[in-house]
């Protein structure tokens, strides 16, 4: 099971800070979900709302503010607690900070039409400066945006993000030419997931944080999740395979004739 950070590692960190995405990083994640936002200078940020109010404590928008000023702001607001004042950075400053990444999902929030046409111009320009093909999926609720995006490069991966089962979010990511299928977790089931694989999509879901939950989604056959947990998930998934390489084979279980007797110093009450 692929483990995704979801808006870096927003349950143990700041969402959507460089220093959220350090934390994961130590502990072993490469793979990523994030937001972005046009800023007032036309520069791509790491944040989740159009406005800056939930996280930093000012007011309005994203856009009206440039990305200097953005990332001299201090969005540990309404996160989790953090002890240093973090600002919301920009796109390629995560991507000049880790070279190793193994996959980001990109995902772009509604917007004006006009900001929108900017930001695709923009993510365009920096996958392709950057060859970041194989490593990039651009994803968005938005289906303008992503046909644009299609549009503009039909090479770069693009992904439907569905919060509910109407209207036929399957059938739009098909139109779409997505190979990304980005469901809450809550709506799908064993029949979408096998269509979506037979149509060659990588089925990804939010937000599960509950192991519970995350086996669920196993069962299912999701190809991949997203949470807020990205460490404690991805300790739970790697000794769980531990456990399970540890285990001795059939051949090397004795048979029942051969076990020690209780009384030879082996316990036999349960543990």
């Amino acid at each position: 099971m692929i483990v995704y950070g979801h808006r870096g590692a927003k349950g143990e960190a700041p969402e959507n800070t460089l220093p959220g995405f350090e934390h994961a990083y130590r502990h072993g994640i490469r793979h990523f979900e994030l937001d972005l936002v046009l800023s007032k200078d036309g520069i791509p940020v790491m944040v989740h709302d159009l406005t800056v109010d939930r996280t930093t404590g000012l007011k309005g928008g994203v856009c009206n503010y440039t990305a200097s000023e953005l990332h001299e702001m201090d969005a540990r607001r309404n996160t989790s607690s953090w002890p240093r004042k973090v600002g919301i950075p920009r796109l390629e400053q995560l991507l000049d900070r880790f070279g190793d990444l193994e996959h980001l999902q990109l995902e772009v929030k509604k917007d004006s039409r006009q900001r929108l046409n900017v930001l695709c111009n923009r993510l365009t320009e920096i996958i392709q400066r950057r060859n970041l093909y194989q490593m990039v999926a651009i994803t968005s609720a938005d289906t303008w945006f992503l046909k644009e995006i299609r549009r503009r490069d039909k090479k770069i991966a693009i992904g439907l993000v569905a919060e509910r089962k109407f209207p036929r979010p399957l059938s739009i990511a098909t139109r779409l030419g997505c190979t990304y299928f980005c469901a809450n977790w809550k709506i799908l089931n064993k029949t979408m997931v096998e269509i979506a694989h037979r149509r060659g999509m990588h089925v990804s879901t939010w937000t599960v944080n509950r192991i519970h939950d995350m086996l669920q989604m196993e069962e299912l056959g999701v190809d991949s999740i997203i949470t807020d947990y990205p460490t404690s998930s991805r300790m739970f998934f790697d000794n769980r395979a531990r456990a399970l390489l540890s285990l001795p084979s059939r051949g090397n279980i004795p048979e029942t004739s051969e076990l020690p007797h209780p009384e030879a110093g082996v316990r036999s009450d349960p543990i």
